[in-house]
């Protein structure tokens, strides 16, 4: 489940990488993805380094926003009441708990 789950926040993070303006995209690439240095990045872009740090702060900014509405229960929407009456259910079957009215 944790490698389903971590599979469902790599791809929001990809696309939400992809969805980045070029300038913060490139920047964000080659200082978190390749491991630039700031002057590395700067001087592969024609950059000043200073430039390299902003359009960076906001890349990460916009991902951060979109990444805020990533939640597990997205991407298993079996969470909540509908697991609550699948738990109470199995173990209903197997005689350890007797169900609530209403929840068979």
């Amino acid at each position: 489940m944790q490698e389903l789950l971590n599979d469902e926040l790599r791809a929001a993070l990809e696309t939400a990488v992809q969805a980045l303006p070029d300038g913060y995209r490139s920047v964000f690439v080659l200082r978190e993805v390749e491991g630039m240095s700031v002057a590395e990045a700067a001087a592969l872009l024609h950059l000043t380094e200073t430039n390299v740090k902003v359009r960076l702060l906001r890349a990460r900014e916009r991902l951060r926003t979109q990444l805020k509405s990533f939640a597990p229960q997205q991407a298993f929407a079996f969470l909540g009441p509908r697991c609550d009456r699948m738990v109470h259910a199995v173990l209903a079957r197997l005689g350890a708990l007797s169900l609530p009215v209403g929840l068979n």
